[in-house]
Formats: C-alpha cells, sequence, structure tokens
C-alpha cells in the first residue's frame, strides 16, 4: 500500500506542462482578437494561471526536500521544474511587454508567433504525458525532435520578422517596442526546447 507521503512528480510534471499550454492557449486568444482596452482582464487570467504553477512548483519543491527515494535523480526533479515553470513565465512576459509598451495593434507575424509557441507548448505537453513511462514510450523521442523542430521554425520567423520589422519601420520606438516583444516570443519557443532537452538527457541516463 502506497504511504500518505508518496509524492507523484510525474502526475505534476504533466500539470505544470499543461499550465504553459493555458498560458499559450490565452496568449494566442488575446493576439487573434487583439483588444489593448482588454489587456488588463487578460493579464489577470494569465497571472492566475502563472500563480498556479507556481504553487505547484514549491509543493514538488517541498515533497523533494522530504523525499529520502525519487524515480528519478533529485538533481533533475529541481532542474525540470524550474524549466517548466520557465515556459510559463515566459509566457507571461509576452502579454506584460503588450501592456507595458501599450501596444495598440498586433503585428501579424506576432500571430503567427504565438501560434508556433502553442504548437510548443501542446507537443510539451503531450511529451509530459509519455514521461511517466519513458522507458516503454514509443512516441516521447518523436515529441522531443518535434519540439526541436518547431524551435528551428520559432528561429526562422524570429529571423524573418525581425527583418520586416527593420524594412519597413523607422519609428526608433516600434523598433525598440517589437524587437523586444519579438525576443520575448522567441525565448518562448526556446524553453520548450530546453525542456524538451532536459528530458532526452534523463532518458539516456536512466535507460
Amino acid at each position: 500500500m502506497a504511504r500518505k507521503n508518496d509524492y507523484d512528480y510525474f502526475k505534476m510534471f504533466v500539470r505544470a506542462a499543461e499550465y504553459s499550454a493555458q498560458a499559450a492557449n490565452i496568449l494566442h486568444n488575446t493576439l487573434q482578437s487583439y483588444d489593448a482596452e482588454s489587456l488588463k482582464e487578460k493579464m489577470k487570467e494569465m497571472h492566475t494561471v502563472e500563480h498556479a504553477a507556481d504553487i505547484a512548483k514549491h509543493d514538488m519543491n517541498r515533497a523533494l526536500a522530504r523525499a529520502f527515494i525519487t524515480p528519478i535523480e533529485r538533481e533533475d526533479i529541481m532542474m525540470l521544474t524550474q524549466e517548466l515553470d520557465d515556459v510559463t513565465d515566459a509566457i507571461e512576459d509576452v502579454l506584460l511587454r503588450l501592456y507595458m509598451f501599450n501596444v495598440l495593434s498586433i503585428r501579424e507575424d506576432a500571430l503567427e508567433f504565438s501560434k508556433m509557441i502553442l504548437k510548443c507548448c501542446e507537443e510539451m505537453e503531450g511529451m509530459m504525458k509519455e514521461f511517466r513511462n519513458f522507458r516503454k514510450s514509443d512516441s516521447i523521442s518523436d515529441k522531443i525532435v518535434e519540439i526541436n523542430r518547431l524551435e528551428e521554425e520559432a528561429d526562422s520567423l524570429y529571423y524573418k520578422a525581425v527583418r520586416k520589422l527593420y524594412l519597413h519601420s523607422k519609428d526608433p520606438v516600434e523598433l525598440m517596442v517589437w524587437r523586444e516583444i519579438f525576443d520575448r516570443m522567441e525565448k518562448c519557443c526556446d524553453t520548450c526546447e530546453h525542456v524538451a532537452n532536459l528530458i532526452e538527457g534523463i532518458i539516456m541516463k536512466n535507460t
């Protein structure tokens, strides 16, 4: 019989990835039907998700501090917990920049980028659902590869978006604002790749 203090790390990894996917969905929906006047409400919605992710991270860290035996190395659990939390934080940062810089309309490239972020997070969520049974999973390696592929696509989108920005705008404020936002959007995909690379390393160490 399981002890009362047994902690399901794999379930919490999935939950952390679900929070990231929720945040990505909020960001994409916000950009898809963008209204600068409703940004405050969207930020509250986003912060609720980010705060829940933080609480889950702290709960996991407390459980880890009490644990004698863990399913994978303690350091890997800590790193993975933090990397997953970084994804949600990075997504929230994009929405914060839109509000801070008082962005009134959305560039087409930004909407395309939000789709890419959502795809990355959905793949990451699927990967984490497979992680519990990584020794037997037929699909976790494919999901790792797909996240890396999506991150490469995001890099390409970033280069094109920034180039288009500098080709068509001479306004220094607009250049500064959108360069910063595109940087933050690219970071979202980078953080998903960091999670995938960490998962790949954990699998290699444990098989």
